[in-house]
C-alpha cells in the first residue's frame, strides 16, 4: 500500500481547559548561558504556550531546552548554554494548561494507536520480535521521503567493514535515499581504507582475513587524506570510485563527522569540538524528517535528543518526524528510549543485514 502521511490533530483551543488558562510567565536571562529559575524544558513533542490571548507552537522543538519568547512574537527554543542575557524565557514545570503550556503528545494518534489492550503478549522489542510489518513501512516511508523529504542516516562504523554494506549503502545514496549522513572518524576512515585499500583495520571486506601489517592501513590512508587537506582532494588524488563517503562526495549529500577524544588522526573535516559538532549535526537534523540511527550509540543518543517528533512545513501544515534506531544490541535502543525519545521505533538487528535488506526491497541491489 502506497504510503500516506498521518493527519496531524491540532488541540481543540475552544476546551475550558485552553480558554480558561493563564498567560505564561517568563523572566529575563541575567548572565549569558545561564537560564531563571523555574525554567520551561522542551520535549520532542508539539509544545503551545498562551501568549497574548492565543495559543502559540513552539515550531523547533528538541530535548531539555529553554523557550524564548521573540520580539516578534516568534519562539525560539534554545538550549541553555546558548541563551543570552536580556532574553525572555518561558517559566513553568505543569504541561496540561496550569501555567499557560501544553504538551501535545497524542496529535498523530490513530483509532489503532490509542486503543491497545491493556494486556498483550510480545509487546516488547528485542531480537525476537518479528519485523517483516516495520521493513515494508520502512520501504514504503522512504520511498515516499525520497520525492517528499528529507532522509538522513546516522552510522555507526560497522558499516564500513563489509564489501556488500558498503556497496548497498552507497547504492541508495546515489539513488536519492540520502539527503544528509552523519557519523563519526572512524566511518569515514575504514570506509576510504575500504575503496583504497579493500580492507577495514586491515581485514579484506570481502573474505575478512587480515593482511600482513594491515594494521597500519587505516593509519596510512588518515595520513593520505590529511595530505590530501580533505576527504575529496583526496577521492580526486586517488581516484577512489567505491564507497559511503565517495557517494555522498559524488552526489553532493553533506556529511557531518564529529570526533570523539580516541579518534586517530582525525580526517580533516572531523569536527573535535564537542558542541560545534552539536551545532553541525542540529543542522543536518533541522532539515530532516526522516531519521534512521544504525550501530551507534552515542551518536543515536545525541541524534534522538536534538530531534522532534515534528516537522512544520512551509505551508504550516505538521507532519511526522520518523526516527528509527537499529542495532543489534537491545540495551542500545532501550537506552535510546531510556533518555526520553519515545517516538522512536526500534529494531534489533544486525544493521549489515538490515541495510541490504533495504536496498533490496528498494530494488537498488541484487
Amino acid at each position: 500500500m502506497p504510503f500516506k502521511l498521518p493527519e496531524y490533530h491540532h488541540p481543540d483551543f475552544s476546551l475550558p481547559q485552553f480558554v480558561s488558562a493563564p498567560e505564561v510567565k517568563w523572566e529575563l536571562v541575567e548572565k549569558d548561558g545561564v537560564a531563571p529559575e523555574y525554567f520551561h524544558s522542551t520535549s520532542m513533542y508539539p509544545e503551545y504556550f498562551k501568549i497574548g490571548g492565543r495559543w502559540v507552537l513552539a515550531e523547533e522543538s528538541r530535548m531539555d531546552s529553554s523557550v524564548v519568547i521573540c520580539e516578534d512574537g516568534h519562539l525560539e527554543v534554545v538550549e541553555n548554554r546558548n541563551l543570552k542575557q536580556g532574553q525572555k524565557v518561558i517559566l513553568g514545570r505543569s504541561e496540561q494548561c496550569q501555567e499557560g503550556i501544553y504538551v501535545h503528545n497524542t496529535g498523530f494518534e490513530t483509532e489503532e494507536t490509542s486503543e491497545k489492550e491493556k494486556f498483550v503478549f510480545r509487546q516488547g522489542r528485542s531480537r525476537e520480535t518479528s519485523y517483516a510489518r516495520d521493513y515494508d513501512n520502512l520501504l514504503e516511508l522512504l520511498k515516499y521521503e525520497k520525492e517528499h523529504g528529507n532522509i538522513l542516516w546516522v552510522m555507526g562504523p560497522a558499516f564500513s567493514f563489509d564489501h556488500n554494506v558498503r556497496k548497498a549503502m552507497q547504492a541508495l545514496v546515489e539513488n536519492g535515499y540520502a539527503h544528509g549522513l552523519m557519523a563519526g572518524n572512524a566511518l569515514a576512515t575504514h570506509d576510504l581504507e575500504g575503496a583504497l585499500l579493500h580492507t577495514a583495520l586491515g581485514q579484506d571486506i570481502y573474505t575478512q582475513v587480515s593482511m600482513p601489517n594491515g594494521h597500519y592501513n587505516h593509519l596510512d590512508v588518515i595520513n593520505r587524506v590529511r595530505r590530501s587537506g580533505s576527504i575529496p582532494q583526496f577521492i580526486e588524488d586517488y581516484k577512489i570510485d567505491n564507497g559511503i563517503i565517495y557517494s555522498c562526495v559524488k552526489k553532493q549529500v553533506p556529511f557531518v563527522l564529529t570526533g570523539s577524544i580516541r579518534d586517530d588522526g582525525p580526517m580533516p573535516e572531523v569536527i573535535g569540538d564537542a558542541y560545534a559538532g552539536q551545532r553541525a549535526m542540529r543542522q543536518l537534523v533541522k532539515k530532516s524528517t526522516c531519521v534512521i540511527c544504525l550501530a551507534t550509540m552515542l551518536h543515536t543518543i545525541a541524534t534522538g535528543n536534538m530531534t522532534p517528533s515534528f516537522r512544520v512545513l512551509e505551508d504550516g501544515t505538521i507532519r511526522p518526524l520518523y526516527l528509527y534506531t537499529v542495532d543489534a544490541d537491545e540495551f542500545v535502543v532501550n537506552k535510546l528510549l531510556d533518555r526520553g525519545s519515545l517516538s522512536a521505533t526500534t529494531m534489533v538487528t544486525n544493521v549489515q543485514d538490515f541495510i541490504t535488506i533495504v536496498a533490496r526491497g528498494l530494488g537498488i541491489m541484487d
